[in-house]
């Protein structure tokens, strides 16, 4: 005896499985998106930008200034899945490399322009404004 799937647009297990489907591709995306999140505020005379960088040490931070773009970089490294204490069964933390950038225009020319404070996981960029 054979079990013939249906067609029907009314298929309720297909309906799921294509909603399974859409749902692990979002989240294959969302696992690609490596960006951290930021907040801009305009001061009176400079930006105030505050980028997420929860767990990543400041020595793995870099930040430059090129042809007017600032860029934010920061690396994180996995856990050690070798780890004699225990062995890792879930993994959702995002790995790797974590990029944002901005377009400032040609007044910034160098990160020294640029104040810089780095705590508890939030890194503050001040950069001046015309």
């Amino acid at each position: 005896m054979t079990l013939e799937t249906s067609k029907s647009p009314f298929d309720f297990s297909n309906i799921i499985n294509r909603l399974t489907l859409r749902q692990s591709k979002v989240k294959a995306l969302e696992s690609s998106l490596t960006a951290p999140r930021v907040d801009i505020k305009e001061l009176e005379n400079h930006y105030e930008i505050t980028a997420e960088l929860p767990g990543i040490s400041q020595d793995n931070i870099e930040i430059t200034v090129n042809d007017g773009v600032l860029a934010i970089t920061a690396k994180t490294s996995p856990e050690d899945a070798s780890n004699p204490e225990g062995r890792l069964i879930q993994q959702e933390r995002r790995n790797g490399k974590l990029i944002r950038s901005f377009t400032l225009g040609n007044t910034i020319l160098d990160k020294a322009d640029i104040e810089t404070e780095y705590s508890n996981g939030l890194l503050t960029l001040n950069v001046p404004r015309d």
